[in-house]
Formats: C-alpha cells, structure tokens, sequence
C-alpha cells in the first residue's frame, strides 16, 4: 500500500503547528498564472482522485510517517493523522470542486478549489498541494496536443473534404519509450488521447479503461521499424517491403524508408517495383521517413507518389495521392506542425496526405517544446482561512515579482450574463455555498469520488468554457 502521509513535501510536515492556533478552515485554489498560450485544457484529476485521494490513511501508515520522519530530521504531527484515522476511518476531509474535464479555460482562472471540512485538521488542504499540483502534467500534455489539433484541423478545412474522419487520427502518440515512468506514460498518453484517437502507447488504454471508463481509447496499425528492415540488409530492401506487403494483405500499414536512401526508397522501390502491388492490395500504404529536412522529405514524396500513382482533386481543388500517404514521425513540434501543413497547401496538396507521429515533445519535452510545471505556471495557493468565525481573505502580493501576486478568498468560475467566465470572490456566502452561476463542479468531498468522467464525456467537453474560433482566428491572421 503507497503511504499517503508521505506523498508531500518534507516541509509540510511541520505546516500544522505554523499555521494560526485556533484555524478552523483553509481555502487553496489551482490555476495557470500565464505561461505558453493564454489557455489550458483541464485534463487528469480524475486519475489523481481515483489513485490516491480515495485511499484511506491507516495506522500503519501513520507509524510508518513517524519513523521516516523522525529519521529525516523532521517532527511529526502524530495526533492530527490519528484523528483522521480514528475520528474520520481514514478519510481525507476535502471538497474539491473542479472545472470539467476536457474543459478549455483561459489563464488566470481558477481550475480547481480545495477546502477543509473538519475545523480540527484544516491544514489537510495544504498538505495536498504536492500530490494535486502534479495535473499540470496531463493538463499540459493536453494542451500541446489540442493547440496541434487546432492547426491540422484549420488545414484540413481549408484543404480537406473529410474534417470529422480525418483530424482524429492525424497526430499519433510515438512517446512511450521517451517518458520518465510508465505512469506518466499512462496519464501522459490518455491527455493526447482527449484530442486525437492515434497511439502506440499501450499503457494510455490501460489508463484509459481503468481511470476514465473507456474500453479502446485509441488505435494503432503494423508498422515497421529499422530493425525490421535493417535486418533484411541492404541487399534485400525491396523484398523487406514486400513483406510487409504480403504479411498484411488488407488495411493500412506503414513502412519506415530511411534506413538507406530514401529517396531512392521513395522513388523506385515503392514508387516503382512494388506500384502494382501496392495499388492491388486492398489498403493504404503510409510511408515514413525518419531523418532530414521534414518539408523536403515530404513534397519529395508526394511529388513522386503523384507521378507514379496518380491523384485526385477534391472539392477544395488540391490533390490527394492515390492509394499511398505520409506520416512524418521525426522533430515533430508546435512551429513545424504549421510549416508542414502550410508548405502542402503551397504546393496544392490535401492536408488529407500528411499525418503525423510525435514523440519527446509530446509527452516528456525536449529542445523544441517545454513540458514542465512553469510552462503554463501553475500553482496552488491558499486564499481563505478562518479564524475562529471569521472569515479572512489571504494572498501573496511579493513587489519583488507582480506575476505571483495570488488570489484572495473564497473562489469560484462563473458563467456571467454576457457569456463569459471569469473567478470570482464568494467570501460572502457560506463555507458549503457557491455562486448560483458556478460552472465548478463536486468532485471529491471525504474520501469519496463525487463525480466520474467517461474518456467520451471528457471529449465532448473539449470546447465547454473556450471558444475554438478564437483561437483558429489567431491562425487565418499568421497565415
């Protein structure tokens, strides 16, 4: 059994006795201080909730925290986890109350609100700050992939007859061997699998049907590897494309062609020794390279493939190559994805040609993508307490730093009349009230789940508090 006594920050063990002796109830909220893009989409708690916050604390638990904390050098406050033990069998007394997941929410707005419920052990709020604040990885996995999303979608429109069959296979997950943990893994992966269908990271579908109710979150196809090819050796490279061919008759498959020359690869093996079976065989052929200049590798391809197995125009009035596709696999990033798609329209080729493969930035960031907590600068702050009864309002107003400045009081995210969302301070009202407007919804409250997200419903939510013209404006203006 994980320990979750032990799943915060040295430091916070001794929080209980610095906080004010006679504190009955702490208010900390979770939010995005700014940071890449002027939105996030909420993704992952459910996961956090479900794995965690829904254990109850033991005994064991509580002598096992003692010892490693007196070890660690540290005093442990013994008495106020055995009143959870004793008094509340266990259980965390929270209220966290959260925007929807799949949700897309403009910076500096409340996410996610966390209250005590037992004036004797107010400071359990603070304590889960180190275990809540980890969604801003799912949060920002979601992110990447979503504004990915919007910029294939806006080419699709413009180039594309078939948007809705399309866009959710046009970004595939190839990040599983480049992330941390085969947690992160999972959550990591299920964030991409709210925007797109695409993945090779089986243990997103793990994920997915455990924490979020979906029995095939996504799909994949056989597709090649160098050593797969490699291991044929030069000599024999068509033949190992032939292979491939044979060894999967129907559907599409995907054939890695860089292992040598590519555009030999390209030209004259695909492009000419296998064109009659690959235009007999009942399916798509996706070729990949792997290595080089992106854009050059592609309107090489599809120069090709258009010379050797014809096209059609769509009512757009850009080509589709027949019977083959591209799937770009390498340096995959925010800025290439609109130069790809940008270059094919150029050229009067259907985005319907080019989809996607993405790895490190995707779900571990890498040189050319950022994926960590200051990405979208999130933080957890404590913005309420009370004092006997009185309800004070508390925030940090540092002059050394104006973008840490944090919220005051009791918080909730609204629906005002003209259809916007903004946080609001609900001080006024009762510690279990909230604003008649709320879109917040009850989540977790005393150990128990209070509301369970299917994969499908967190899809559905994707446009709920954000509206996408927004941001597919900002593209028709950089093109």
């Amino acid at each position: 059994m994980k320990n979750l006594i032990l799943m915060t920050d040295s430091y916070k063990m001794t929080h209980p006795k610095q906080y004010p002796e006679n504190m009955t109830y702490m208010h900390d909220y979770i939010e995005s201080r700014g940071g890449l893009y002027g939105y996030t989409k909420f993704f992952g708690l459910q996961y956090y909730l479900k794995e965690y916050l829904t254990k109850t604390v033991t005994e064991e638990m509580v002598k096992e925290a003692e010892e490693i904390c007196t070890l660690h050098g540290l005093p442990f406050f013994k008495d106020g986890w055995n009143y959870i033990v004793k008094n509340l069998n266990g259980k965390l007394p929270l209220r966290i109350r959260a925007v929807p997941e799949g949700a897309v929410v403009k910076n500096h707005n409340v996410l996610v609100t966390i209250e005590s419920t037992d004036s004797n052990v107010p400071w359990i709020v603070g304590w889960v700050e180190t275990l809540l604040l980890k969604i801003w990885y799912p949060i920002t996995v979601a992110t990447f992939s979503y504004k990915a999303k919007q910029i294939i979608e806006y080419f699709l429109k413009e180039t594309g007859d078939n948007v809705k069959d399309e866009l959710p296979f046009k970004l595939h997950d190839f990040g599983y061997r480049g992330v941390s943990s085969e947690e992160s893994a999972g959550i990591g992966g299920l964030a991409h699998l709210t925007n797109f269908m695409g993945t090779d990271t089986l243990q997103s579908l793990v994920f997915a049907k455990k924490y979020y109710h979906s029995e095939m979150g996504g799909f994949s196809i056989p597709a090649s590897e160098h050593s797969t090819m490699t291991s044929w050796t030069r000599k024999y490279e068509k033949e190992a494309y032939e292979n491939m061919l044979d060894s999967f008759p129907n559907g599409t498959i995907a054939i890695v062609l860089d292992s040598y020359d590519y555009f030999n690869a390209v030209e004259n093996i695909i492009g000419k020794q296998l064109r009659e079976k690959i235009q007999n065989r009942n399916g798509i052929l996706v070729i990949r390279p792997d290595s080089g200049d992106a854009i050059t590798n592609i309107l090489f391809a599809l120069e090709s493939l258009e010379n050797n197995f014809g096209y059609t125009i769509n009512s757009k009035g850009y080509k589709v190559i027949n019977k083959v596709r591209i799937i770009q696999g390498d340096g995959i990033n925010e800025n290439i994805i609109w130069d790809i798609y940008k270059s094919l329209k150029d050229n009067g080729y259907s985005a319907e040609n080019v989809a996607l493969g993405c790895g490190g930035s995707l779900l571990q960031g890498n040189s050319d993508s950022h994926i960590n907590r200051d990405t979208h600068k999130f933080a957890m702050k404590c913005s309420c307490i009370k004092i006997g009864d009185k309800i004070t309002d508390v925030y940090k107003n540092p002059i050394t730093d104006r973008g840490k400045v944090s919220k005051k009081g009791r918080l909730d995210l609204i629906k005002t009349e003209s259809g916007n969302y903004t946080t609001v301070n609900i001080s006024h009202l009762k510690e279990n009230k909230y604003h008649k407007n709320s879109v917040l919804e009850l989540v977790y409250e005393n150990g128990i789940l209070k509301k369970d997200y299917t994969l499908d419903e967190v899809r559905s939510n994707e446009y709920l508090l954000f509206s996408p013209s927004n941001i597919l404006n900002l593209f028709s203006k950089k093109e």
